[in-house]
């Protein structure tokens, strides 16, 4: 064996090598998941299935960050929402960058997430609370302290959001604020890649990294792909972030091929890789 077929011998399978991954995503989303797809081999088709905005009315977030003194934690399930209120912060000439301390008024902050706990630290606030799991579940059943008689403020989407934290805390008995932080909307196109491709039947993979891009990418299928919008992805494996959007997949799109584990995008892309892995 000449030293070249050594070589190749030595490189690591790469099961999604050639393999056409249809990435839903926000619009805004940054580079690093495409990136991560693209270093495992993949041919990466993006779909935007998200248009993150404001919110119909910031009233209710700035009146919670004017008296953010009377709250004992600050929960973000989402890194939209800690760049919402770094945001109305700025603008209420307001800082989030002392230790927490309740006696001089500063709330503890909480992070679904690990993406999330990042747009924290880059803000240079303090270093948030984040489960072990990266899920709004872990966070209720690893919660640092007993909630009943706690205040909580929660930045969360304006709409469609999951509702389980504020919900499962208001039953411990403590005392829930959400406030709109921000909008995720759905698109009104699809690129011309992602259509030609799905018409064609050219997608091995496609992804979803949230309930909502689930709904929102099968509202732009089936707007623009036409009511057989579904066969289009009949060879296609459909690969889900977490365990909500799993549910979501089953409810809309009646599977899921593979989850990833932990639920961060490096594990989604090693979900994708198993699938196609060849002992």
């Amino acid at each position: 064996m000449n030293g070249f077929s050594m070589a190749l011998d030595a490189l690591p399978s790469r099961p999604l090598a050639e393999r056409r991954v249809l990435l839903t995503r926000a619009a805004d989303a940054s580079p690093a998941s495409r990136a991560l797809f693209s270093a495992a081999g993949a041919l990466v088709i993006e779909l935007p299935a998200l248009v993150i905005g404001p919110p119909d009315d910031w009233g209710p977030l700035d009146a919670a960050l004017r008296s953010l003194e009377r709250f004992h934690w600050l929960i973000f399930s989402s890194a939209n929402g800690v760049e919402a209120v770094r945001q109305r912060l700025d603008r209420l000439h307001l800082r989030l960058d002392q230790q927490p301390d309740q006696q001089a008024g500063w709330p503890r902050l909480a992070a679904v997430g690990r993406k999330t706990a990042q747009a924290i630290q880059h803000q240079g606030w303090p270093t948030p609370f984040v489960p072990q799991d990266f899920v709004a579940d872990s966070l209720l059943a690893c919660f640092p302290e007993p909630v009943h008689g706690r205040q909580l403020l929660l930045p969360r989407v304006q709409s469609g959001g999951r509702p389980l934290l504020a919900e499962q805390f208001r039953r411990q008995g403590a005392t829930v604020v959400e406030a709109p932080a921000y909008e995720s909307r759905c698109p009104a196109t699809i690129p011309a890649a992602a259509a030609a491709a799905l018409t064609q039947g050219h997608v091995d993979v496609i992804t979803f990294t949230s309930s909502k891009i689930v709904r929102n990418t099968v509202a732009l299928l089936a707007a623009h792909l036409g009511e057989r919008w579904q066969s289009r992805l009949a060879h296609s494996k459909v690969v889900s972030i977490g365990p909500e959007t799993s549910r979501t997949c089953r409810a809309l799109l009646g599977r899921v091929d593979a989850e990833a584990n932990p639920h961060q995008m490096e594990a989604l892309v090693a979900a994708a890789e198993r699938l196609f892995h060849i002992p």
